[in-house]
């Protein structure tokens, strides 16, 4: 995939393209769908299939008091693009000068002269410009001024696959409020794949080697959505290799100090030192709440039980 990050490195002669625009945060089964329509129409038409996405959402400049977390790092969002086949991203910095950029510059600067469109893809409820004055039908107008066609992309909705939840349009909003539950195997489905976030394993207190789960601490900073505390079945992926895993998101009540939101992840017959290592945990499933226990030996025999029920989730044999 080619990847620009500023309109001005976009090569004089690309193009003519295929375009979709939006936030595409967590590149989900809609994103997906998406994508997957601009690809059969760019390779039907001979023209180079392209992603407009933005480096941030657009309300931490319009409204930062409503900005809701980001599903993926801008880093994980450019991986994900790159793995479902997009031929190119362009991402745009949103910041004052693009909020204010009248709805026709916007078309004008972007889509016709640097991007060459000849077709573009968007939900009937896009919109663009400043003050989102510009909608589907004042694009379609552009887009006969300046000989690109529009085409609008129905929603994708798994409703029928995730019945718990009813009815409702696959979306970004529905991914967060599922992780923020700790329903990690509902928003996989959504996603397409297991929830990921992504941090730098740092040094902790050593007590769960001291208990023989020795555990990889991530950095507070993680690349990702961080999902509802509890222990979870997971995979850590590090250096291009999977391991199965326990891991346990939160404080940990029952003892002092721990930060909150810390994730701890025990690799399952696995001890590595990934000691300033990246590594991703990727979030298979929810196994239990966060307790306070009353003691080491409460704390370890509940511990051997996760193990148990962990390895079973992610299909491990288990010894009698």
């Amino acid at each position: 995939m080619h990847f620009y990050d500023d309109v001005a490195d976009v090569p004089g002669d690309f193009g003519p393209s295929a375009v979709t625009i939006g936030k595409f945060d967590g590149v989900h089964v809609g994103h997906r769908a998406v994508i997957a329509h601009l690809e059969d129409a760019a390779r039907a038409r001979g023209l180079v299939s392209t992603v407009v996405t933005f480096d941030q959402h657009p309300l931490n400049v319009i409204d930062p008091l409503r900005v809701p977390p980001a599903l993926t790092s801008t880093a994980q969002r450019r991986e994900l693009l790159d793995a479902v086949g997009v031929d190119t991203t362009l991402l745009l910095r949103f910041d004052s000068a693009l909020q204010a950029k009248p709805a026709e510059a916007f078309v004008s600067e972007i889509l016709v002269h640097t991007l060459h469109a000849k077709l573009v893809f968007v939900g009937s409820d896009f919109r663009f410009g400043a003050r989102g004055a510009g909608d589907v039908t004042l694009l379609r107008q552009l887009g006969e001024r300046h000989g690109f066609q529009v085409e609008l992309i129905d929603d994708v909705d798994l409703a029928d696959d995730v019945r718990s939840v009813g009815e409702r349009r696959v979306s970004s909003t529905w991914i967060r409020e599922l992780l923020s539950v700790g329903r990690v195997a509902e928003a996989a489905r959504l996603l397409g794949r297991e929830h990921a976030v992504r941090s730098v394993v740092v040094h902790g207190n050593q007590r769960g080697r001291a208990m023989g789960y020795p555990t990889a601490n991530l950095a507070p900073a993680c690349e990702g959505f961080v999902p509802a505390d509890g222990v979870y079945a997971a995979r850590v992926l590090h250096d291009g290799v999977t391991y199965p895993a326990a891991v346990s998101v939160g404080n940990n009540p029952t003892f002092e100090g721990v930060p909150a939101k810390q994730i701890e992840a025990h690799l399952l017959d696995v001890d590595l030192d990934l000691y300033d290592e990246t590594i991703s945990v990727l979030f298979v499933a929810y196994v239990r709440g966060m307790v306070a226990f009353r003691g080491m030996d409460e704390l370890a025999a509940q511990m051997r039980q996760d193990d148990l029920d962990i390895r079973l989730l992610l299909g491990m044999p288990v010894s009698a």
